[in-house]
C-alpha cells in the first residue's frame, strides 16, 4: 500500500479542514481568568462544537488528534482549525457511556505513524472495551486492526474505562471498567475491571504478571478496578498512575503495579448510590491495595496529567486531575508517592472536564464533556 512521508500526510489530512462539519469550529480566542494559589489561571477556548470529546493526543508538529464519543476522530490545528472526521475509525458501541474513547500516538510516530484508539466495540453479547490501531494515511487511518478485546462482551452501557498510556519501553497500558458486573472484577479469566499491558502490535509481554497462570488472561497487569478513566506515566519513576471512579464517594488515585489487586468490589472507601454499604462494607483487606489519595464526596475523576514543563514553574512536578461531577481541575502537590496538598482550580468554569493533557508548548489542554464540547488551553497569566 502506498505510504507518504509523515509531514506530507499531515498536510493532506488538514487540507480538508475547510470541509469540516458545521458544528466543530475554531473559537474566538477570548481569555477567561480564574484565581489560584499561584496567581490567575488563564483559559482560552481553542475549539468549540465538538460532540462529547473524550481523548486528546498531540502529533509531533503540535497538532492534536481528538476523539468524539459518537465515533469521530479529528485533527485540530494549532490555530483551532478542525478537520472533517477521519476515515478508518472502527464501528463503536455508542450506548450510554460507550463510544470512541481515548487516542494515543505511537512513540515512534515520525517513522511508524500508528494511531491507537480505545472504544466500546459491538459484538455478541453487547459491547466491550477494545483497542485498535491504524496508520495515518492520505484520508485517515489505514490498515486498521483490533489488537485487544475485553471479554466477555456485556449489554450494559456503562464503565468502559478507558485510557491508553505507553510506558518507557513502548508497551501500552489500557485501563478498563467493570461494566457494572462486579462479580467479574476479581476473576482473572474475565476482562472487566482490569488494567492491561500489551505490546504495540497487541502481543503479550513475557514479564506480564499472569503469563502462564491457568485460566488468567495474560494481558492483565493489575485488577480490582471499578472504572479507571485517568492514567499517566510518572515522569521520574516510569510507573503508571491512575484515577478511578468510586460509587458514592471513594474515588481513588492509585499507582498500578504488576499483579496487584486494588480491591473493588471487596473493599471500597465509598458506599452504594442507595447509601447502603457495598458488599460487607470493608475498607481494607489483606492482599488488597489502598489508594494513595481518595475523594469523598466523589469528584468523578477523569483525565490525568503530570506537569513536567518549565513554562509555569509553580506547577512543575504537580499532578492535574479532571473532574466531571464537580466541574473542575484538581491540582495535587506531590512529595515522592505522597499527596501533600490539593487545590481546586476552575471551579467557576461550569464544564465537565473529560481529559487533561500537557501540550508541547507547556500549556495544559482540557476537553469538556458536552454536546457542545470544547478544547481549552490553560496556563498561568503572566505577571504585569
Amino acid at each position: 500500500m502506498h505510504r507518504i512521508p509523515y509531514a506530507a500526510l499531515l498536510l493532506a489530512l488538514c487540507a480538508g479542514c475547510g470541509a469540516r462539519e458545521p458544528a466543530a469550529a475554531p473559537a474566538t480566542p477570548v481569555a477567561a481568568h480564574f484565581p489560584s494559589q499561584h496567581g490567575e489561571v488563564e483559559v482560552v477556548t481553542v475549539v468549540q462544537g465538538l460532540e462529547h470529546p473524550w481523548g486528546l493526543a498531540f502529533l509531533p508538529d503540535g497538532r492534536m488528534l481528538v476523539t468524539e464519543r459518537p465515533g469521530r476522530l479529528r485533527i485540530v490545528g494549532k490555530a483551532g482549525e478542525v478537520s472533517a472526521p477521519l476515515a478508518g475509525v472502527p464501528e463503536v458501541f455508542a450506548r450510554g457511556q460507550g463510544g470512541l474513547l481515548d487516542v494515543a500516538v505511537d512513540p515512534q510516530v515520525t517513522t511508524d505513524p500508528w494511531v491507537y484508539l480505545s472504544f466500546s466495540e459491538p459484538g455478541e453479547g453487547g459491547g466491550g472495551t477494545a483497542v485498535a490501531r491504524g496508520r495515518l494515511g492520505e484520508a485517515g487511518l489505514e490498515d486498521v486492526e483490533v489488537i485487544l478485546r475485553q471479554s466477555p462482551k456485556l449489554g450494559a452501557g456503562q464503565h468502559f474505562g478507558s485510557r491508553l498510556v505507553f510506558d518507557r519501553e513502548g508497551r501500552l497500558f489500557v485501563t478498563s471498567g467493570d461494566r457494572g458486573e462486579w462479580d467479574n472484577v476479581q476473576r482473572l479469566d474475565r476482562g472487566q475491571g482490569k488494567i492491561f499491558r500489551i505490546e504495540r502490535d497487541g502481543g503479550i509481554p513475557a514479564d506480564n504478571p499472569f503469563v502462564g497462570h491457568d485460566g488468567a488472561q495474560p494481558a492483565i497487569w493489575s485488577y480490582g478496578h471499578r472504572n479507571a478513566q485517568g492514567a499517566a506515566l510518572h515522569p521520574a519513576t516510569g510507573e503508571l498512575w491512575q484515577t478511578e471512579h468510586g460509587a458514592r464517594g471513594g474515588d481513588e488515585l492509585n499507582i498500578a503495579r504488576a499483579g496487584r489487586n486494588y480491591g473493588w468490589p471487596v473493599i471500597t472507601l465509598g458506599v452504594n448510590y442507595s447509601g447502603l454499604p457495598i458488599g460487607e462494607g470493608l475498607r481494607e483487606k489483606d492482599g488488597m491495595e489502598q489508594p494513595i489519595h481518595h475523594w469523598t464526596p466523589s469528584i468523578a475523576p477523569s483525565g490525568l496529567a503530570f506537569y513536567t514543563a518549565d513554562r509555569f514553574p509553580a506547577w512543575t512536578g504537580d499532578l492535574f486531575v479532571g473532574a466531571l461531577a464537580f466541574q473542575r481541575v484538581v491540582r495535587l502537590d506531590l512529595e515522592g508517592d505522597r499527596v501533600v496538598g490539593e487545590e481546586a482550580l476552575l471551579t467557576d468554569l461550569g464544564e465537565r472536564i473529560r481529559d487533561v493533557r500537557q501540550g508541547p508548548d507547556g500549556y495544559l489542554y482540557l476537553l469538556t464533556d458536552a454536546a457542545d464540547g470544547k478544547v481549552l488551553r490553560v496556563g498561568l497569566k503572566a505577571s504585569p
